[in-house]
Protein backbone atom coordinates (compact mmCIF):
# COMPACT_ATOMS: atom_id res chain seq x y z
CA UNK A 1 0.00 0.00 0.00
CA UNK A 2 1.25 3.41 -0.92
CA UNK A 3 1.90 6.13 1.58
CA UNK A 4 -0.10 8.73 -0.34
CA UNK A 5 -3.45 7.65 -1.69
CA UNK A 6 -5.99 9.59 -3.67
CA UNK A 7 -9.40 10.26 -2.17
CA UNK A 8 -10.83 7.72 -4.63
CA UNK A 9 -8.47 5.03 -3.32
CA UNK A 10 -9.33 5.90 0.27
CA UNK A 11 -13.03 5.57 -0.59
CA UNK A 12 -12.48 2.14 -2.14
CA UNK A 13 -10.42 1.05 0.86
CA UNK A 14 -13.19 2.10 3.24
CA UNK A 15 -15.76 0.14 1.22
CA UNK A 16 -13.47 -2.91 1.26
CA UNK A 17 -13.08 -2.60 5.03
CA UNK A 18 -16.87 -2.54 5.52
CA UNK A 19 -17.21 -5.47 3.13
CA UNK A 20 -14.68 -7.50 5.12
CA UNK A 21 -16.39 -6.68 8.40
CA UNK A 22 -19.81 -7.64 7.06
CA UNK A 23 -18.47 -10.90 5.65
CA UNK A 24 -16.76 -11.80 8.90
CA UNK A 25 -19.96 -11.11 10.83
CA UNK A 26 -21.98 -13.13 8.31
CA UNK A 27 -24.07 -10.09 7.31
CA UNK A 28 -24.68 -11.47 3.83
CA UNK A 29 -27.06 -8.84 2.48
CA UNK A 30 -24.87 -5.98 3.68
CA UNK A 31 -21.77 -7.62 2.22
CA UNK A 32 -23.52 -8.01 -1.15
CA UNK A 33 -24.52 -4.33 -1.02
CA UNK A 34 -20.92 -3.39 -0.23
CA UNK A 35 -19.68 -5.36 -3.22
CA UNK A 36 -22.11 -3.50 -5.51
CA UNK A 37 -21.01 -0.21 -3.97
CA UNK A 38 -17.36 -1.16 -4.55
CA UNK A 39 -18.00 -1.99 -8.19
CA UNK A 40 -19.87 1.29 -8.75
CA UNK A 41 -17.14 3.32 -7.05
CA UNK A 42 -14.47 1.57 -9.13
CA UNK A 43 -16.39 2.31 -12.32
CA UNK A 44 -16.69 5.98 -11.32
CA UNK A 45 -12.95 6.03 -10.60
CA UNK A 46 -12.22 4.48 -13.99
CA UNK A 47 -14.50 6.98 -15.75
CA UNK A 48 -12.91 9.98 -14.07
CA UNK A 49 -9.52 9.27 -15.66
CA UNK A 50 -7.74 10.75 -12.64
CA UNK A 51 -6.24 7.47 -11.43
CA UNK A 52 -3.37 5.46 -12.88
CA UNK A 53 -4.14 2.26 -14.77
CA UNK A 54 -2.07 0.20 -12.30
CA UNK A 55 -4.25 1.36 -9.41
CA UNK A 56 -7.42 0.51 -11.32
CA UNK A 57 -6.05 -2.95 -12.15
CA UNK A 58 -5.22 -3.52 -8.49
CA UNK A 59 -8.77 -2.76 -7.39
CA UNK A 60 -10.27 -4.73 -10.30
CA UNK A 61 -8.31 -7.71 -9.02
CA UNK A 62 -9.67 -7.17 -5.51
CA UNK A 63 -13.23 -6.95 -6.86
CA UNK A 64 -12.67 -10.20 -8.76
CA UNK A 65 -11.48 -11.94 -5.61
CA UNK A 66 -14.52 -10.81 -3.63
CA UNK A 67 -16.90 -11.74 -6.45
CA UNK A 68 -15.50 -15.26 -6.39
CA UNK A 69 -15.65 -15.50 -2.59
CA UNK A 70 -19.23 -14.23 -2.54
CA UNK A 71 -20.71 -16.28 -5.38
CA UNK A 72 -23.00 -18.15 -3.00
CA UNK A 73 -22.81 -15.75 -0.08
CA UNK A 74 -26.56 -15.16 0.18
CA UNK A 75 -29.17 -16.16 2.71
CA UNK A 76 -31.13 -18.16 0.16
CA UNK A 77 -28.07 -20.36 -0.47
CA UNK A 78 -27.64 -21.09 3.24
CA UNK A 79 -28.26 -24.74 4.07
CA UNK A 80 -30.48 -25.41 7.09
CA UNK A 81 -28.81 -27.37 9.85
CA UNK A 82 -31.89 -29.28 10.93
CA UNK A 83 -31.90 -31.84 8.09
Amino acid sequence: MGLFKSKEEKLLDSIILRLQMNMSNNYKDNAQDNLKELEEALEAMRSSGNVKAAVIEKYESIVGIYKEKMKEFRHKDQKPYWH
